[in-house]
């Protein structure tokens, strides 16, 4: 059994979300607040090596990307913010954020990205979901919509070819949505059959 590792005493309010990054050395722990907090592993022990503060809220979700090294959080301030690590001069790292407007009118409520890492889906309290992409001509992360929700939308799941989207809402059902996007994946390829779920159908198809 694995040795229970307490990562600080000054928590006392619970934490509400977490996720490590590719290879299990980090660990990025919002404590209820509008922080996140990423701890790294060494020979001594996890250690708190970054405190990002962009949000004005608090963070409700986190996801840390294997294929980029990307964090995205989600906020009850409606926005994401998308996090990039940059190498310093003294050696050292730093988070840059990258603002992502997610067009909703009520808190974000989990986040989740894609296999592939080319975008990411938000679950959110106006009852629907926002799909996430990087525009390269524009410099800019832009989102698209899938609103066939009746309720709250609680969590989201990415199927393995990054292309189909799970949703789990407070109106009972999970839905499977096509969250295919041109612009970022190319076509989708027909000798990768989404196993069950049949063909690719244009975004937001139920």
């Amino acid at each position: 059994m694995a040795d229970m590792v307490q990562l600080s005493t000054a928590y006392n309010a619970g934490i509400t979300c977490h996720a490590f990054n590719g290879d299990g050395s980090k660990i990025a722990i919002c404590p209820n607040n509008n922080e996140l907090h990423i701890f790294g592993r060494g020979a001594s022990g996890w250690t708190l090596e970054h405190r990002l503060t962009e949000h004005d809220m608090v963070i409700s979700g986190v996801d840390w990307c294997g294929a980029t090294n990307s964090i995205v959080t989600c906020s009850h301030d409606r926005n994401a913010f998308v996090w990039s690590e940059v190498n310093q001069a003294d050696g050292g790292v730093s988070w840059k954020p990258s603002l992502v407007i997610l067009r909703i009118d009520k808190s974000a409520l989990g986040v989740r990205w894609s296999p592939s890492g080319a975008k990411f889906a938000v679950a959110s309290a106006a009852k629907c979901v926002s799909v996430c992409s990087f525009a390269d001509e524009d410099n800019w992360w832009v989102s698209k919509m899938i609103k066939k929700h009746k309720s709250a939308v609680l969590c989201v799941a990415w199927h393995p070819n990054s292309q189909f989207l799970a949703t789990g809402s407070t109106d009972f059902k999970c839905r499977v949505f096509s969250a295919y996007i041109s612009g970022p994946e190319g076509k989708p390829d027909p000798a990768q059959p989404a196993d069950l779920l049949g063909k690719v159908e244009p975004f937001g198809e139920c």
